[in-house]
């Protein structure tokens, strides 16, 4: 019989918790690329100070 009382606190509580994130899923905006200085970020520190960061320093860096 107890058991049962746990199972059902646990399906509602699991079923409340996916309800949450169902409706939080379509409150989300998407991003966009390169807004707001991400895309091209400059570099502040070291041999490559000032310069844009592009796939040339990056590659030259892994």
């Amino acid at each position: 019989m107890r058991d049962t009382k746990h199972l059902e606190k646990f399906a509602k509580e699991r079923e409340a918790k996916e309800k949450e994130i169902k409706l939080f899923k379509n409150v989300k905006k998407s991003v966009e690329a390169g807004a707001n200085g991400t895309l091209e970020y400059t570099i502040k520190e070291g041999v490559n100070k000032n310069k844009i960061a592009d796939q040339k320093i990056l590659k030259n860096k892994i």
